[in-house]
């Protein structure tokens, strides 16, 4: 798209070692303009990672050497890109471990470009729908929890907590609308956006591991709290 500036193209890095899919998926994220680059094991994803500054992986689980999750838990430490876990494996254990290291969303093998297509739009698109929060807005502030939405950092008691893109906007959603209760669908919405498509209970996942960063446990839920049968909300408990 040669009218397109050159400071929209979006990068975006394909790491699976199935180099007939991994083609398929470049040439779909091609096709929608984006800068692609391939690595087929861990080690070769996590260099291409570092050199690439990717906008999104798309990040096979079961690569040889070194595992998608170990290869999701090294990326998390020098980057903030979405990754979208591809994984030919349906138990949810395996989902959760891809998602408990920092992946925003998981695919199951096989799966629709297309539908993946979508799934990277709807998380590409989340930066700029949360971008009209105004420079001037107060942090958020839930007891010994402060949310500062303009430089997108929580901290619990003075210290930050290191939440993920999609952790930050999970709870930061809630806690825009202190005991507004958010079923799985309405957090999908104003998250990942109206036309993601796929488990709902994603947002189950997403809820826990933001819960753990911030100590809370079932018995005691001092920051996100379970309305059961509806869904998540933050403040004081009934």
């Amino acid at each position: 798209m040669g009218d397109m500036p050159s400071d929209t193209i979006r990068r975006a890095l394909v790491i699976d070692d199935e180099r007939a899919l991994a083609s398929v998926v470049a040439s779909y994220l091609e096709r929608d303009g984006f800068d692609v680059h391939l690595a087929f094991d861990g080690p070769e994803g996590l260099d291409s990672a570092r050199s690439v500054d990717p906008d999104v992986v798309i990040l096979d689980l079961g690569l040889p050497g070194m595992d998608g999750v170990e290869v999701c838990r090294q990326l998390r430490t020098f980057s903030d890109c979405y990754v979208v876990i591809l994984t030919a494996r349906t138990d949810e254990i395996d989902t959760l471990i891809g998602l408990s290291v920092g992946a925003d969303d998981y695919m199951t093998k096989p799966f629709s470009p297309r539908e993946l297509m979508a799934r990277i739009t709807a998380l590409l698109r989340r930066p700029r729908r949360a971008d009209p929060t105004p420079a001037s807005a107060e942090p958020l502030t839930l007891g010994d929890l402060i949310v500062d939405l303009e430089a997108r950092e929580v901290h619990l008691d003075g210290a930050l907590v290191p939440l993920t893109r999609t952790e930050f906007d999970v709870l930061s959603t809630l806690a825009k609308s202190p005991n507004r209760v958010f079923s799985r669908r309405a957090l999908i919405e104003e998250v990942w956006g109206a036309t993601w498509v796929g488990d709902e209970h994603l947002v189950d996942v997403h809820v826990l591991h933001v819960r753990q960063k911030l100590g809370d446990t079932v018995a005691e839920q001092r920051f996100i709290r379970t309305v059961r049968g509806v869904g998540y909300r933050v403040g004081p408990g009934t």
